[in-house]
C-alpha cells in the first residue's frame, strides 16, 4: 500500500490530504486571509510550507511514499504525470508562464520532496496541450488557438469511464464537457485531447463567470471605446462574463431558481448556456466522423438535472451520455501518482 501526500492549493485555501492508495484517510481544507497569501512567490511558499508542516504534525504523519501536487502554469506539455524537477521549479519561481496559486503547489511539492527524500509529481496540469495543428490554426497567421482547460478533471473522468466499461482510455473516442465556473469541452482521441476550447480567455460557451466566444469586432470596439487595459480585458472575459454580466452573480443555482420561478431573462440565459454547451459538444464530435463512443458531463454544474437534461436532449443523437458530477481533483492527483508507483505508466520529464 502506498501512502500519498496530496496538495491542492487555491488562491485563499489549502487542500491537503493523505491517501492510502486510492482511499483518502485524512483531509483538511484550510482557509486563508488575503494578507496571509499576499507577498512574493517565496513568501507565499514559505507560508504554505508551514501550513503543510502543521497538518503533518497535527496528524502525526512522519513519512509517506510520494507527493502529488497540483500543477502550475508551465510551458505547454502533453498529459501525464511529471516528476517535479529543477527546470520546473525555475520556471515557476520566475512566473515565466504566468502567476497562479497552483504554482505554489508545485514549488511546495518540490521542497517537501527534498525535505523528506520522497518523489514529488504533478498530474495533468491546466497547460496540457495535445491539440492537433489543424485545431490550433486560425484565420490570422500570427495567432493560434490555445489549450487551456480542466485537464486534470477531464482526463480523470475519461479514465474512470474507461475503467467502468473495461476498456482503456487510449482506445476510446470521448467528448468530455467540464461544466463549472468555466466550461471546457474536450475531444479525447487515443488518450489525447486533440481539440478543446480555451476555457479561460474567451472561447466556447459562456458560463457563470466566463464571457465565452464573442463577436470579435464588437469586442474590439468596446475595448477601444472604454480604453480598457490588457488586465481589464482579461477580467472581463474570465471573471465578469456570463451570469456575472447578466445577473451580477456566479451562483448558477440562484439563476436556475429564478428560471424555475418564471424570470424570463433567467430562462433565456440558462437555455442559451445549455444550447452553447450542446453546440460545442456537437462541434467536438466532428473529429470522430460519427464514431464518438460516449459523451461525459462533469464539473459542479453537472449536479443540475435541469441543465444536464437540456444538454442531453440536444446531443444524445451523437453518442450515449454519462454524467459524473463534481470535481475530484485530490483523487485524480493521487491516481496519477499511483499509476507511476505501480509502474502502469512512466513518469515524464519537464525540460
Amino acid at each position: 500500500m502506498a501512502h500519498i501526500l496530496t496538495l491542492n492549493l487555491g488562491s485563499t485555501s489549502s487542500k491537503i490530504a493523505l491517501f492510502d492508495d486510492h482511499t483518502c484517510v485524512i483531509t483538511e481544507t484550510l482557509r486563508h486571509t488575503v494578507e496571509e497569501v499576499s507577498g512574493t512567490v517565496e513568501e507565499q511558499t514559505a507560508f504554505r510550507l508551514q501550513v503543510v508542516n502543521n497538518f503533518l504534525q497535527n496528524h502525526h504523519i512522519e513519512t509517506f511514499d510520494a507527493i502529488a501536487a497540483r500543477g502550475g502554469l508551465l510551458k505547454p506539455i502533453s498529459g501525464g504525470t511529471y516528476l517535479i524537477n529543477e527546470a520546473m521549479t525555475k520556471d515557476l519561481l520566475a512566473s515565466k508562464y504566468g502567476s497562479h496559486a497552483s504554482n505554489i503547489s508545485t514549488l511546495l511539492g518540490g521542497q517537501l520532496s527534498k525535505a523528506y527524500n520522497k518523489p514529488a509529481y504533478i498530474v495533468d496540469p491546466v497547460v496540457v496541450d495535445e491539440m492537433s495543428p489543424m485545431a490550433k490554426m486560425t484565420g490570422l497567421k500570427f495567432m493560434e488557438r490555445r489549450s487551456i482547460f480542466h485537464a486534470l478533471n477531464q482526463k480523470a473522468v475519461a479514465r474512470n469511464y474507461a475503467e467502468r466499461i473495461n476498456r482503456s482510455y487510449e482506445e476510446l473516442n470521448l467528448i468530455v464537457a467540464h461544466l463549472g465556473g468555466g466550461i471546457t469541452v474536450g475531444t479525447h482521441a487515443g488518450g489525447r485531447v486533440v481539440d478543446v476550447n480555451d476555457g479561460l480567455s474567451g472561447e466556447g460557451p459562456f458560463s457563470p463567470e466566463r464571457a465565452g466566444s464573442l463577436p470579435a469586432n464588437q469586442l474590439a470596439r468596446h475595448v477601444i471605446e472604454s480604453q480598457l487595459t490588457i488586465d481589464d480585458v482579461a477580467k472581463l472575459l474570465s471573471k465578469r462574463g456570463g451570469f456575472v454580466s447578466h445577473f451580477g452573480t456566479t451562483d448558477a443555482i440562484a439563476v436556475e431558481q429564478r428560471a424555475l420561478q418564471g424570470d424570463a431573462a433567467a430562462v433565456l440565459a440558462y437555455e442559451a448556456m445549455a444550447y452553447q454547451i450542446s453546440k460545442s459538444i456537437a462541434a467536438a464530435s466532428v473529429y470522430f466522423n460519427g464514431s464518438a463512443d460516449q459523451i461525459i458531463m462533469t464539473g459542479g454544474l453537472a449536479y443540475s438535472n435541469r441543465l444536464v437534461n437540456m444538454i442531453t436532449e440536444r446531443v444524445q443523437f451523437i453518442a450515449g451520455v454519462t454524467v459524473m458530477p463534481g470535481e475530484k481533483e485530490m483523487e485524480a492527483l493521487t491516481a496519477g501518482v499511483l499509476r507511476v508507483l505501480n509502474k502502469e505508466e512512466q513518469p515524464k520529464v519537464y525540460a
